[in-house]
């Protein structure tokens, strides 16, 4: 539990060094512009390059491949947790089903839920899962499973968060709180403890931000 508190911890403080950012997109003009977080650099005689998710190829909670250009130009939330989890995962789903309830109808948003125990959470697994929650298909809300290491590089490197094997905690795994929001250009523009509802909260306000045309 420490280490988890730690880890979001550390997530909020990265947000909190990037909230004076350019956003350099179109946004309400009324509220602040999200930031477009991670590192970033200027090649010569060009435009701003951001830290953007990488390529993956996994499998949904259907059987069917999702790769990153399936959603870009989309607007997503990411997570990471296990079906088996003993520790933050039900509150975290909780959570998101308060996104996904709102935003389901929205052909512009998506939910990519990324399991970090693909051994035990096989498709069948997470058909299940989905099921029980009241998630009957996979237009909106993706339930991920595939290559275990794919699964850890994402989150580390390219999500920015804590994704890992680790005997030491409950469940054998270890994994912060975090929903990323995920823009169009596949760039993260927020960070949120899906734990807390007062963050979720943040995080439904802030998702018509990039939704708008």
């Amino acid at each position: 539990m420490l280490a988890r508190s730690y880890s979001i911890c550390h997530l909020l403080l990265f947000v909190s060094l990037c909230f004076g950012c350019s956003s350099g997109s179109k946004e309400n003009s009324t509220s602040p512009p999200l930031p477009i977080l991670g590192e970033r650099y200027v090649e010569e005689g060009q435009d701003t390059v951001y830290h953007t998710i990488a390529d993956f190829s996994l499998l949904n909670q259907l059987g069917d491949t999702l790769q990153r250009e399936d959603v870009l130009g989309k607007v997503y939330v990411a997570d990471f947790f296990f079906t088996s989890c003993p520790t933050i995962c039900p509150v975290m789903k909780k959570e998101m089903l308060r996104v996904y309830e709102q935003f389901k109808i929205s052909p512009d948003f998506r939910i990519l839920s990324h399991s970090i125990d693909p051994k035990h959470d096989t498709v069948e697994v997470l058909k299940d899962y989905a099921e029980k929650l009241g998630v009957p298909n996979a237009s909106t809300w993706n339930f991920l499973t595939g290559d275990q290491e794919q699964i850890f590089e994402l989150g580390q490197t390219s999500y920015l968060t804590t994704a890992m094997e680790d005997q030491q905690e409950p469940g054998g795994f270890l994994h912060s709180g975090a929903f990323l929001l995920i823009d169009r250009q596949g760039r993260i523009r927020g960070v949120y403890d899906g734990t807390k509802s007062d963050q979720v909260d943040r995080l439904l306000a802030d998702i018509p931000k990039l939704l708008q045309p």
